[in-house]
């Protein structure tokens, strides 16, 4: 063996993610999100919740609670209301899914393999994401095809529509840095489960998803007004119905969602880099 053979380093597999270039890198990730995708595939069962918690809640709403929010008979106004707004939940639902999904994979000792490879840390959790993007997109074309059936209209352009959904698309991508750090920093699915819940039932039921906050009491109408849900569905509100203010609620919800990001990102990444 030859002394250069002997004292060269040795690097240790994806300990310098800058070594690793954007095209790699992007390979990866579609790699991984591949493998994610094949193992929803494999467990189709893990889709229940993408394809009967919108067509659940939209008829539960509607017809349990519609009535007694809107007006009796006026379930029509309400589902003009509703469906904006649930687009909106239903990111935060699957968000949570993302946090729970990451933290079963660690417990598998999924994680582990991935993080043996020569792959950036980063690229498994945004695969993750890309794959948890596809299921929001899934749930919220049933929510809105339930919502059709039930007499929604689209008041807006074809580009507002596109925007709410995109808007929506990228609020919940932000929502899910959150939830993963979260998986990370816990030691079971349940655990995140129930941690998640304490936060996202104020966030949703304090927020103008379901009513209008005018109905509400002046210091929940305090708390209403600065929650980032609120802002999301009211923009969403906004562009699928073609009225009301547009751009604050627009910029307002983007601020947050570049900001969770700018913030959650690294600390997952770093998270998931430490974890043990």
């Amino acid at each position: 063996m030859s002394a250069a053979t002997m004292t060269a380093p040795v690097t240790k597999p994806g300990a310098d993610e800058g070594r690793i270039g954007l095209r790699a890198n992007l390979r990866h990730i579609g790699a991984l999100a591949r493998r994610n995708a094949l193992q929803i595939k494999q467990d189709p069962e893990s889709m229940f919740d993408v394809l009967l918690m919108p067509i659940v809640f939209i008829l539960l709403f509607t017809y349990v609670f519609g009535g007694a929010i809107a007006g009796k008979g006026n379930q029509q106004g309400y589902i003009q209301h509703l469906v904006p707004g649930m687009m909106a939940m239903i990111g935060m639902n699957i968000a949570m899914a993302a946090g729970m999904g990451v933290n079963e994979d660690f417990r598998k000792g999924v994680m582990d393999r991935f993080r043996t490879m020569p792959i950036a840390r980063s690229s498994v959790l945004i695969a993750k994401i890309v794959v948890e993007l596809g299921r929001m997109l899934i749930a919220t074309a049933i929510l809105l095809g339930m919502g059709f059936l039930m007499g929604l209209e689209i008041r807006g352009s074809m580009l507002e529509f596109a925007g709410a959904i995109a808007l929506c698309t990228a609020f919940g991508a932000a929502l899910m840095w959150i939830f993963i750090l979260l998986g990370l920093a816990v030691k079971t699915p349940q655990a995140v489960q129930g941690m998640a819940m304490i936060v996202m039932m104020p966030l949703q039921f304090g927020s103008s998803i379901y009513a209008p906050p005018t109905s509400m009491p002046g210091w929940l109408q305090g708390f209403t007004e600065v929650n980032p849900v609120s802002t999301l569905a009211d923009a969403a509100r906004a562009l699928m119905n073609g009225q009301g203010a547009v751009a604050h609620p627009t910029l307002v919800t983007l601020g947050w969602a570049v900001a969770i990001t700018a913030v959650m990102m690294p600390l997952a990444v770093s998270k998931f880099r430490k974890k043990t």
